[in-house]
């Protein structure tokens, strides 16, 4: 097993996520972050997520944290990277994520 198949998502942060599908183009997890749960730190390839329900996160990558304000709706497309995600809000957050494949 490589060092991206151990730090996959849905085997490091099993607790936030669930697969919805799979394909050869792409897969799709939902994550779900009630208020201080915390995804340990995992992989995506380049990916899309799609906001459900909005709420705070702090993202933790190459050790540098970012917080960030998700709103119902909000779209945004990130490359491929390790991050830690903890939801230090007072709502649960909810949204889709789409992964790349190449």
């Amino acid at each position: 097993m490589d060092e991206m198949e151990e730090m996959d998502a849905m085997k490091v942060a099993a607790n936030t996520g669930k697969q919805l599908m799979e394909n050869d183009r792409v897969r799709v997890l939902e994550g779900t972050f009630k208020p201080g749960d915390i995804a340990k730190m995992h992989h995506h390839p380049d990916h899309v997520i799609y906001v459900l329900k909005g709420g705070k996160l702090k993202i933790t990558s190459e050790g540098k944290a970012t917080e960030m304000d998700l709103t119902e709706g909000q779209v945004g497309f990130f490359k491929a990277e390790n991050h830690e995600v903890e939801n230090i809000g007072k709502t649960t957050v909810n949204f889709i994520v789409v992964e790349l494949k190449k």
